[in-house]
C-alpha cells in the first residue's frame, strides 16, 4: 500500500513539473522583469514566483493564481492550452478559479526612492498589499 501511494506521489510531482515547465518557458522568453511583474501582480514576493516557476520546486501553482499568470506572462492561446492540459493532469477536476482571463490593467507610480533596499521593498510590499486589500473589497461587492 505504502508503495502505491508512494507511485502516486512521484507522479503528480512529475505531473506538476511538466506544467512547470511550461511557465517558466514561457516567462524566459518574456523581457527580463517578468518573475518582478508577476510577483507584484500576485502580490507575493519574488521568491515565492521562483518557487511556483521552478520545475526544481515541486509546490503546486494555487488555482487562483492562474488568471493572473496568463495575462501578466501574456500566454498564446496554444501556450495556455498547453499549460492547461498539464495542470488538469497534475490536478484532476480541480478548475481555475476563474473561467477565463482576469482583465487587468497597468498601473504606474512615481514613489520616492529612500536610497535603502529595504525600505524600497517595504513601501512595495505595503503597496501592494493595498491594491490587494482594494481589490478583493471590490470583488466581493460585484459578485
Amino acid at each position: 500500500m505504502v508503495r502505491t501511494e508512494k507511485i502516486s506521489e512521484t507522479g503528480s510531482e512529475e505531473a506538476i513539473r511538466a506544467y512547470k515547465t511550461i511557465l517558466s518557458q514561457v516567462i524566459d522568453q518574456r523581457p527580463s522583469g517578468m518573475r518582478q511583474r508577476l510577483a507584484d501582480a500576485l502580490g507575493k514576493h519574488r521568491s515565492f514566483v521562483t518557487q511556483i516557476s521552478s520545475p526544481a520546486y515541486s509546490i503546486p501553482i494555487p488555482s487562483r493564481h492562474l488568471p493572473s499568470i496568463f495575462s501578466v506572462c501574456h500566454f498564446s492561446q496554444a501556450e495556455r492550452d498547453q499549460f492547461m492540459a498539464a495542470y488538469h493532469q497534475a490536478h484532476p477536476g480541480k478548475a481555475p478559479a476563474a473561467s477565463g482571463p482576469r482583465r487587468t490593467r497597468h498601473v504606474s507610480l512615481i514613489v520616492p526612492d529612500f536610497g535603502d533596499d529595504r525600505q524600497n521593498a517595504a513601501l512595495d510590499r505595503a503597496i501592494n498589499e493595498f491594491i490587494q486589500k482594494i481589490t478583493s473589497i471590490a470583488g466581493k461587492g460585484s459578485g
